[in-house]
């Protein structure tokens, strides 16, 4: 009976213990697959490979995301992202809006 007494207070702080890394382990899957759920086109992604590029196009119904590296568009489980994030625009304008001129006729220095 001393024996129980004494290791009781042990196994219920592992249980404890055991029971909030689960709790918080779960916190973090169901937040990182919101985040999946969330990614559309145009997002810059990263996948777990080291792989950089672009979001083309999202299938919800297999799971699947075309990330276009440079020209070449490759076909990824949504689980093989290791992070995303969304295009940057300066100042409120999208990065599809920046159209570079040339310039013919540099401003010449006043005398």
């Amino acid at each position: 009976m001393s024996s129980l007494v004494t290791f009781l207070p042990i196994i219920i702080i592992m249980v404890g213990l055991m029971w909030w890394m689960q709790r918080s382990q779960k916190k973090q899957q169901q937040k990182r697959q919101e985040q999946l759920n969330t990614m559309s086109v145009g997002d810059i992604v990263i996948t777990i490979g080291g792989l950089h590029g672009v979001i083309d196009s999202v299938n919800t119904d297999l799971n699947t995301v075309d990330i276009d590296c440079e020209g070449v568009v490759l076909t990824f489980e949504k689980s093989a992202i290791r992070t995303f994030s969304k295009p940057v625009s300066l100042n409120g304008i999208s990065d599809e809006t920046i159209v570079e001129a040339p310039i013919d006729n540099p401003i010449e220095e006043s005398k």
